[in-house]
């Protein structure tokens, strides 16, 4: 297995940063760029394309967009034309969305609607015209994009926490990703539930990628690099702190953080985080820190890991640590499944 590494941004940039940061990444030997879909940011295919126009190499792909917000016909056409400024680099980042409930959407049937989302989304991009009716979704026959994607089949990465969605993953995703987590116990726990899908489907466990991502700090200076974390992570780890079974966290963590973030005092939330708990929702410290903390998730069985934004104190200087000092650490490895 020869790891494979992204770079995640945030989609609050403006337009000439995306450019500069994904020359660097590129050039610092990022293998996949990735920008959020989240809620109230830019929407990632703007920042997307900028990328694509400024790179040769690299896969790039929205993680992730939702079918709750995004009928899958818009997300297919999104893709579709990234593929074609990408000239075939695109992959398609799709999940259950959160925070939609906010603006009135509710998710219903997660699982169906996932799945249908995805199996049109493949019949537009590949140019099937059969049509498809599903109980959330329809094509009538006929139903097409005007312009092709450049690939016969678009990667598609499912990003989950779910057992259940694990499980369909397991079925029709290439790939599936773990946001917020930097944690190597995850792993296992999540190819066993991935297992399940593929065995019905009668897949090889094998085809099936596995990616881990979270909020990274690389810094010259480790201490510095954890506490700017934990000020990221403080704003997530009341969520993803639940998902997690392979973690114990301490009692009334959780309760006291979000406490603090009701009253604004992200200071306090932040200082709250345990080094040993920032470790399994966050690459944080030195590069050579941070290159273990990735090396002992491969080893866990993970295909992938993604640093997320800011990256860095800066996030220019994030990345040029990363390139310099972490990539070249994964790469001299020998890797075996």
């Amino acid at each position: 297995m020869t790891p494979a590494v992204g770079l995640a941004f945030q989609s609050d940039k403006d337009p000439d940063d995306y450019v500069r940061l994904a020359r660097l990444a590129e050039d610092a030997g990022a293998d996949v760029l990735s920008v959020y879909g989240d809620f109230g940011y830019q929407p990632p295919i703007v920042a997307l394309t900028l990328m694509a126009t400024a790179t040769r190499r690299v896969r790039l792909g929205p993680a992730c967009l939702n079918p709750y917000s995004l009928a899958p016909f818009e997300i297919a056409g999104q893709v579709a034309a990234l593929d074609l400024v990408s000239d075939g680099r695109a992959y398609l980042g799709i999940a259950r969305g959160a925070w939609l409930d906010s603006v009135g959407i509710a998710q219903k049937a997660p699982a169906t609607t996932l799945r249908e989302a995805i199996e049109v989304c493949r019949r537009l991009l590949s140019g099937d015209t059969e049509g498809f009716e599903g109980d959330v979704f329809r094509l009538a026959p006929g139903t097409r994009l005007t312009y092709r994607s450049v690939q016969e089949q678009v990667p598609v990465m499912v990003g989950t926490w779910g057992p259940r969605t694990l499980e369909l993953a397991g079925e029709v995703a290439d790939e599936v990703k773990v946001g917020g987590s930097a944690n190597p116990d995850v792993v296992p726990w999540v190819r066993e539930r991935i297992a399940r899908g593929a065995t019905r489907r009668g897949r090889p466990l094998d085809d099936i990628g596995v990616c881990l991502g979270a909020v990274t700090v690389v810094a010259e200076d480790g201490q510095e690099a954890r506490r700017l974390a934990k000020r990221e992570v403080a704003l997530y780890l009341a969520v993803v702190g639940e998902l997690d079974p392979t973690t114990e966290l301490p009692d009334g963590l959780l309760g006291e953080i979000r406490e603090s973030l009701e009253r604004d005092d992200l200071d306090t939330a932040a200082q709250l985080i345990p080094d040993d708990i920032l470790a399994r929702f966050a690459f944080a410290g030195t590069p050579a820190e941070v290159a273990r903390q990735a090396i002992s998730i491969f080893e866990a069985g993970a295909t992938r890991v993604e640093f997320g934004t800011p990256h860095g104190i800066t996030p220019d200087e994030g990345v040029r640590l990363i390139g310099e000092h972490v990539i070249p650490r994964l790469r001299q490895r020998e890797w075996s499944r």
